[in-house]
């Protein structure tokens, strides 16, 4: 018998289910089986074959959308709050994360974490600029550029407006919630260490209260990072 995370992956090794899927998570509301045939461009009622498959997996949950006065309730799909881990061999790479931030806080050395962080993402940042040869970054096309290197890297953002980007998904998670000063402060010195390494210093990485589920980190243009100023 195959374990659940293999059987989620399978659902999604198919081009039609990952779109919808993809589709769904973007949309942060339940989805209809209408919208996500509209979305991928097939019939309602093959998109409910696919649907219900990744419901099946794990991967969705269904309900039921109230209903108005006349007809029935539109059956709807959302996300599953499920995180979806394949190795072979299996790997406890969240058990050594674990370890090194217990340590990390132990020891008092958060300072050097975050400086490490840094670094580290101003040399992605530099390997991006120079792999895309990138010239002068205003705002708006540094934000572009960001999103593009964070949609790979498991952040999953979105455009707020055309000066800032939310971040709709932690990829540090559960770890955010174990020492969440220490891995929120990481987390934004690594995005503005990437933002360094792009040369885009028109946009700076800032802390948010994030809605449940997302990251604690926006991209925002430098004139919007603090809005009560003049």
């Amino acid at each position: 018998m195959s374990s659940p995370e293999i059987k989620a992956v399978a659902a999604l090794d198919d081009d039609l289910r990952w779109r919808m899927y993809t589709f769904i998570r973007a949309e942060r509301r339940p989805v209809t089986r209408d919208e996500a045939a509209a979305s991928v461009g097939i019939s309602r009622k093959l998109a409910a074959f696919h649907l219900d498959k990744l419901v099946d997996a794990g991967l969705l949950m269904a309900g039921y959308q109230a209903a108005g006065k006349v007809g029935r309730a539109p059956k709807v799909y959302e996300p599953a709050n499920v995180d979806i881990r394949v190795a072979i061999p299996q790997r406890q790479h969240d058990v050594l994360a674990g370890i090194l931030l217990d340590a990390v806080v132990e020891q008092d050395v958060g300072d050097a974490a975050v400086r490490t962080a840094a670094r580290r993402g101003e040399k992605l940042g530099a390997h991006e600029r120079n792999e895309a040869r990138l010239g002068r970054l205003g705002v708006e096309r540094a934000l572009t550029v960001a999103q593009d290197v964070l949609a790979r890297h498991g952040f999953e953002p979105a455009r707020e407006s055309p000066t800032c980007v939310r971040l709709r998904n932690c990829p540090f998670h559960p770890l955010a919630a174990t020492a969440p000063e220490l891995v929120c402060g990481i987390n934004q010195a690594f995005l503005n260490g990437l933002l360094d390494g792009l040369q885009a210093p028109a946009v700076r990485a800032v802390l948010v209260e994030p809605a449940p589920g997302e990251c604690c980190v926006q991209l925002r243009g430098a004139d919007t990072t603090n809005p009560g100023q003049s």
